[in-house]
């Protein structure tokens, strides 16, 4: 009863994930960006532009610029998180990919960092006063939801061990819409539940700011303003302006 519980939880999160993640996106590519807003410096061709965004994606330029403490807890627990995602497609896969299998040492002590990165960022939102103002309790949740499952993650893999060939079968079997029998052991039920009621709320989180940085006007537009004129496709449906403006009160 309890793997099929968990397997009817985590088919829901998945499709919730990919259809809301899908709508949001989809949303940000049809919405117009009425002005020309790059943040400066900014970049005058589109090579620049991408150069810019590989920089803000895999380095964070701005975050760097603007707050060293910030940068380093989010430098931390962005690139553990993205380690041990990596490691996990042993779980998914068989057989297991060979630069997969070559990452298992270095994704096992990402969970270390990506633990070290959300505290961080967790301390910063309830020590600092600034930042507590703003905070609502969404964003709590939202880092306690990541640090619950870095830390039964850890549990798993240094405290109490789970049968991992069990679960890669169950995992499989669900990818092929069967349902297998799944270890029982506290800390693999709260880390999957955690993952599952994550992938629900994602897309209707702060945590969409992960696609919707690809969106964003002020680092994804180049800045030719004074060469080109910024012009939305909506605007050739506008009616055309009058070419004299009545006075008041004439009709």
């Amino acid at each position: 009863m309890l793997s099929t519980l968990y397997a009817v939880l985590l088919y829901a999160a998945t499709i919730l994930l990919v259809v809301g993640v899908a709508t949001k996106v989809l949303k940000y590519a049809r919405t117009p960006a009425p002005l020309k807003i790059p943040v400066s410096p900014a970049p005058r061709t589109r090579t620049g532009v991408v150069l810019r965004m590989a920089r803000e994606v895999l380095f964070f330029q701005s975050l760097f610029k603007s707050n060293k403490w910030i940068w380093v807890f989010g430098f931390l627990f962005h690139w553990g998180m993205l380690l041990v995602l990596l490691r996990h497609l042993r779980y998914f896969t068989q057989p297991v990919w060979w630069w997969v299998d070559l990452i298992q040492p270095i994704g096992v002590y990402a969970g270390f960092a990506m633990m070290a990165g959300l505290l961080g960022l967790f301390a910063r939102r309830v020590f600092q006063e600034r930042i507590r103002y703003i905070s609502s309790p969404s964003d709590y949740l939202m880092l306690a939801l990541l640090i619950l499952i870095a830390f039964s993650g850890l549990m798993m893999k240094f405290v109490t061990p789970t049968d991992i060939i069990m679960v890669k079968a169950y995992m499989l079997g669900l990818m092929r819409f069967q349902i297998l029998e799944l270890p029982t052991t506290l800390p693999l039920l709260v880390h999957l539940g955690s993952v599952a009621i994550l992938m629900i709320i994602f897309p209707i989180s702060k945590l969409m700011h992960a696609p919707g940085l690809f969106f964003a006007p002020s680092r994804t537009q180049v800045d030719n303003a004074r060469e080109f004129r910024h012009k939305t496709a909506w605007a050739d449906q506008l009616p055309p302006l009058p070419e004299t403006i009545p006075a008041s009160g004439e009709n």
